[in-house]
């Protein structure tokens, strides 16, 4: 058998073990682990495989992994995603479909300091659903909010993919957050106007509800402050150069705390809770780190980047029809399978042709993250969608999949801007560093 058979004999079990629901981090493990045996012996692929392990989360830049991951638990045990609820709310409560919009901001604040769609659909799913259903919104439509706005916690800088793809691409992860805020700032825009439209199309989904007072608005915006201060110092840090990832993550953190000791809100119950939810995504975000390395060992060794870089460099392609065809299949591979195995499963394929073609990596590395984003609220898998519906009792998924077409097609419309105007992702960046 030669070794490009070898190469896609070995894609297609890890595809089923995934299709089996094994771990993504096990099935790369024991496909890197078998092909290896099979195509380089036991010898070589116990000296090669024995100091992966340690060399793939030995990276210094990782440390901001754990770093963000503790900053977005100490926020969200000391009530300060309900602050930037209050704030959404007090900002947009006065319109129709605001507690919505609200959400909406809301999640692209809590994004700004916890780096995890899951972690922010699931907690503004627990704030805002029930305020919502006790005004009259529709249980799909609030759900559908959430939803994407949850997807805001993966584009909106510190965003723990971008670490990931950092890593795996040998980037600049400070150069990919500041990439990011334009096009962060875009999607929470174009959220609140999916929204504004779909409520004045269907103006029983989200009813007019009693507006804030200003005394009352002013109240509960001034409750926020201290979120965007930090969010404000991190990356504000990080755009003027004071700091380096590592140490915006850790003037984060550190921020986050003292906010919560002024407001005597840090008990040792939190500090437990936080510290065992952080070892545990991270020590999970590491382990499939170092599943990777051992299956990209497997496929650097069966040469199948190099078949597939010569066979489109030899299509002829148009660069443009690249970027649609990468875009086409991230979108077909985000309905059935969650962003960090898409990422982990394609990179080591894609990323080969994006650098054969010329393309900027951290223009295609904030255009991945657009697409992965859209995966995240796409039927069947979409994995917000399934988080968010099932805190909401009664609530059929396929509701929830007719309530998001809303929020997709403001996806499709960024992801169309993002590619043709690479400007959207780059100016910050050659601002800051050039």
């Amino acid at each position: 058998m030669s070794m490009l058979a070898i190469g896609i004999v070995g894609l297609v079990a890890f595809v089923v073990l995934l299709a089996l629901r094994m771990p993504i981090a096990l099935a790369m493990l024991t496909v890197g682990l078998l092909g290896g045996l099979v195509v380089n012996g036991w010898s070589t692929t116990m000296f090669v495989t024995g100091g992966l392990p340690f060399s793939s989360v030995f990276p210094y830049g990782l440390s901001v992994v754990p770093l963000f991951v503790l900053m977005g638990s100490l926020a969200l045990h000391t009530g300060m995603s309900r602050n930037l609820y209050d704030a959404g709310y007090a900002a947009f409560g006065q319109w129709q479909g605001g507690l919505s919009m609200g959400t909406i901001a809301a999640c692209a604040g809590f994004g700004a300091i916890c780096g995890s769609s899951l972690a922010t659909a699931a907690t503004m799913g627990r704030i805002s659903i029930p305020e919502m259903r006790d005004r009259g919104y529709s249980d799909a439509f609030s759900a559908a909010t959430v939803a994407a706005g949850g997807t805001l916690g993966v584009l909106i800088p510190p965003s723990i993919i971008l670490v990931i793809y950092a890593i795996l691409t040998e980037q600049s992860i400070g150069r990919l957050f500041i990439a990011a805020i334009i096009p962060g700032i875009l999607a929470t825009i174009l959220y609140i106007l999916a929204i504004a439209v779909t409520v004045r199309l269907k103006p029983g989904t989200a009813p007019v509800t009693q507006k804030p007072s200003a005394q009352e608005r002013l109240h509960l915006a001034l409750g926020a402050w201290p979120v965007l201060l930090v969010f404000t110092v991190v990356l504000g840090g990080l755009f003027a150069g004071f700091f380096s990832p590592t140490e915006a993550a850790s003037v984060g953190v550190l921020g986050v705390a003292l906010i919560a000791v002024f407001r005597r809100r840090l008990s040792l119950e939190v500090i437990v809770q936080a510290g065992r939810e952080t070892a545990g995504l991270t020590g999970m975000i590491f382990l499939v780190l170092i599943g990777a390395a051992v299956f990209n060992y497997f496929v650097e060794a069966t040469q199948i980047t190099h078949v597939l870089v010569d066979w489109v460099s030899g299509a002829g392609f148009a660069p443009w029809q690249i970027i649609v065809g990468i875009i086409l299949f991230y979108i077909v591979l985000g309905c059935f399978m969650d962003s960090v195995s898409m990422i982990f499963l394609t990179i080591p394929f894609v990323f080969p042709i994006v650098v054969e073609y010329g393309f900027d990596p951290i223009w295609f590395g904030i255009l991945l993250l657009s697409v992965v984003e859209i995966g995240l609220i796409t039927p069947p898998v979409g994995m917000n969608l399934f988080v968010v519906a099932s805190s909401v009792p009664g609530l059929p998924t396929k509701r929830v999949y007719a309530a998001i077409v809303p929020f997709l097609m403001a996806d499709c419309l960024r992801l169309a801007l993002v590619a043709s105007v690479p400007a959207l992702s780059l100016l910050l960046v050659n601002l800051a560093y050039n």
